[in-house]
């Protein structure tokens, strides 16, 4: 998974959809014990500081109150910038909240995740913020009644089809994310999180195996050499190789295997473990002399430093089982591999633009 171009210039920061959800659950219960409409909240974040949130609708009755605001992800090309965040309080005679399905948040059907299954998937960070908040005006208007939290997302089963949930079993609608309830504009945390998750989940539901790749189009190769693998036993590792395998090391996997397209594959050869284009670019000169290592005559190794793409390798030698460069590419990224997971069974299969596999 590639990343977008990243802006020149400095660069906005955003709000996590816990925040959101926060700043909503508490406007809402301000509402309802107020009987007034609420336009402004201020929350603290988990590392202390204090931001307000616009509530761009406000709805009360006796019963109960809901309010929404618009997620502002800054600079960052969140799937979920511009998403309506809102939640609906109510009060109970039960001590406590008891946090409710909205429509457009996931369900958790899978065990490994942080949150039981059969809970609406709203993450410990964002439960611990919601609860503080909740907790803050129950004390201040002196309510001593449970509260309901229903957080919602409009369109929220639309935008979990851009993430990978369905993947870690949240169905239904997306997660209600954050550990800092700031989004760092291009940065890489809720991807590698996601790694984390998708991993955890394989490990719970009894995978001894997996198999990381790159994105869609790779996957979808290895599902049909794989078929009797479930979903989650198969792991995107987007860019972050080295990420995914300082995870696989922490977890008793037994056998991993990556599939790896021939441009990524060329920056893993030389020892890079993060691929993406603003990280890493693929050496010419290592890719040169390691043909020249294959016993290739030079005639046939130069136009290796022409190249603008290190997929057009197969250009320049047979993308066979057979062929010694692809066999030593192959190795290469073994080795690199397995210097990080020394403990695990590993194959790696290296995967053509034509989408074939050796």
């Amino acid at each position: 998974m590639a990343l977008l171009p990243i802006p020149d210039g400095p660069l906005r920061n955003g709000y996590t959809t816990g925040a959101c959800a926060t700043a909503c659950a508490k406007a809402a219960l301000m509402s309802l014990l107020e009987q007034k409409e609420i336009k402004e909240v201020t929350i603290t974040l988990p590392f202390g500081e204090k931001v307000n949130f616009t509530i761009t609708t406000c709805f009360f009755d006796k019963k109960q109150a809901t309010c929404t605001t618009i997620k502002d992800a800054g600079d960052d090309p969140d799937v979920t910038h511009g998403a309506t965040i809102g939640c609906t309080i109510s009060l109970n005679e039960v001590e406590g909240i008891q946090f409710l399905q909205g429509k457009g948040v996931g369900i958790v059907t899978l065990p490994g995740l942080a949150i039981a299954v059969g809970e609406p998937a709203i993450n410990p960070v964002p439960r611990k913020m919601i609860t503080d908040a909740v907790n803050f005006i129950k004390h201040q208007f002196q309510c001593n009644k449970g509260v309901n939290v229903e957080v919602f997302v409009e369109n929220g089963e639309e935008i979990a089809k851009k993430t990978l949930n369905s993947r870690i079993g949240i169905l239904n609608g997306i997660s209600i994310l954050g550990t800092t309830g700031i989004v760092k504009a291009f940065s890489s945390s809720a991807y590698i999180a996601s790694i984390t998750q998708g991993i955890d989940v394989s490990i719970a539901n009894g995978c001894n195996e997996i198999i990381i790749n790159s994105g869609g189009r790779s996957e979808n190769l290895l599902k049909a050499r794989f078929p009797d693998l479930p979903d989650f036993a198969f792991i995107q590792y987007g860019n972050w190789i080295g990420d995914t395998l300082e995870k696989i090391k922490s977890v008793p996997l037994k056998k991993v295997t990556i599939g790896i397209m021939i441009g990524k594959a060329a920056k893993l050869a030389q020892g890079e473990l993060d691929t993406h284009s603003g990280k890493s670019t693929w050496d010419k000169a290592f890719i040169h002399q390691m043909a020249k290592d294959c016993g290739y005559r030079e005639e046939q190794c130069l136009p290796i430093l022409d190249l603008n793409m290190a997929r057009r390798l197969t250009e320049i030698f047979n993308f066979t089982e057979d062929e010694p460069f692809f066999q030593s590419l192959r190795q290469h990224c073994y080795d690199v591999c397995k210097q990080q997971i020394p403990n695990v069974e590993l194959t790696v299969l290296l995967i053509d633009a034509n989408d074939k596999i050796i």
